[in-house]
């Protein structure tokens, strides 16, 4: 009697790595343990564009194939950084318990980062190129290792000043490792990162994709719907200012007045560019230590009606930073690997939906850019099948 033919061993789903810069911060901490919880059911999506309806259908890599490393400078466990955030009001209680293995799963992928006091660029410790080696190295390692079909490189670390001289900055140093290992980048801060001088010949050839700088993720994302109003409605806008309090991480950071300056330059531009002139007023940004991971961001809007009629709108954002840019790193990670699966490389234009700082010359009001998202996410369809249906 012959024996039964065996059945082929099916192949192992594909997994995709996600690479955090700022790993063990409150931006990935929340980005890790929340898709451990939507992977298993604890917690429903919300927040994230890339599980709407108009992306089901566009192959993008399931949440429950994400793995995560990255590197950081601090060594805070990400379990406990997790409880942290749960006496912050971040996360919600019994959290991190439920997501326990995952964000362990993540910490032991975390790598040192740098530099650190003694790395220079003038031999007396590790230099530049050196420290990118060391930087591209741990990447391809974490690939390797976990077996990965593609990995992106996600910046979320605190905002640096802008950069004064030629040398490189933490951020164009990791992302200048990305390019070397191969890994597409995402900067989700207005560090320098790609758009330093010194780098731009590198993100115009890359091989790989890239997207634009600095997260839109509160009072820029309201007034990029609000500034094509004022002109659609042929509103006289004559100032805009605004304040943001803010704690945590962010505070201290911005508290250095070329940091504040850095992250200002994305809110002024996105008015500049919707209202097709810049209003008179500015953002100022206080550290308030007692906030932590909430902020408060107003705006006054002083503008002209018909026949001169003097008339003010006033709006104030109450949110946390943590929980609103979490869903968006998430939804970037994944769009970003999957166009690099589909032979996409260069700067991601289309996905100006989510940056202050675009690629390219798309538009500046929200409604446009989304429409230019869900041509990108047509892009990323192909006939091998729906994968981004499966959860």
């Amino acid at each position: 009697m012959s024996a039964e033919p065996s059945l082929p061993t099916p192949s192992p789903a594909p997994r995709f790595g996600v690479w955090f810069i700022g790993a063990r911060g409150s931006v990935a901490t929340t980005a890790i343990a929340g898709c451990a919880a939507v992977t298993a059911g604890l917690r429903p999506p919300t927040g994230m564009v890339t599980e709407t309806p108009d992306f089901t259908s566009c192959g993008l890599p399931p949440l429950s194939s994400l793995v995560f490393g990255g590197h950081d400078t601090v060594d805070c466990p990400l379990p406990k950084r997790a409880e942290h955030l749960v006496a912050g009001g971040v996360l919600p209680h019994g959290l991190p318990s439920a997501v326990h293995a995952e964000l362990v799963a993540a910490d032991r992928e975390i790598r040192p980062g740098g530099p650190l006091p003694g790395d220079t660029d003038d031999g007396s410790g590790r230099h530049d190129d050196e420290l990118i080696d060391v930087f591209a190295a741990d990447m391809r390692d974490f690939a390797h290792r976990q077996g990965l079909t593609g990995a992106v490189v996600v910046n979320v670390a605190s905002t640096e000043p802008a950069p004064t001289d030629g040398s490189l900055p933490p951020s164009s140093l990791y992302a200048a490792a990305a390019l070397r290992a191969g890994f597409p980048y995402v900067n989700f801060t207005p560090s320098a990162g790609l758009h330093h001088p010194a780098l731009a010949g590198q993100a115009a050839t890359a091989s790989v994709p890239h997207t634009g700088r600095d997260g839109k993720t509160g009072q820029t994302l309201l007034r990029s719907v609000l500034g094509p109003m004022f002109l659609q409605r042929a509103l006289a806008v004559r100032a805009w200012s605004g304040t943001n309090l803010l704690g945590g991480g962010d505070g201290a950071a911005l508290a250095d007045p070329a940091a504040a300056a850095a992250k200002n330059a994305g809110k002024e531009r996105v008015l500049a560019d919707t209202l097709g002139t810049t209003p008179e007023g500015e953002v100022h940004i206080d550290d308030v230590p007692a906030l932590g991971d909430w902020k408060t961001a107003w705006d006054h809007i002083a503008f002209d009606g018909f026949l001169g009629a003097r008339m003010v709108l006033q709006t104030t954002w109450q949110g946390c930073d943590s929980a609103l840019a979490a869903p968006l790193v998430l939804d970037l990670a994944r769009l970003v690997a999957r166009a690099r699966e589909r032979g996409l490389s260069g700067p991601l234009g289309e996905l100006g939906f989510y940056f202050k700082d675009p690629v390219g010359d798309g538009p500046s009001s929200l409604a446009e850019q989304y429409a230019e998202l869900r041509r990108f996410a047509g892009r990323l369809r192909d006939d091998a099948g729906d994968r981004g249906a499966q959860r």
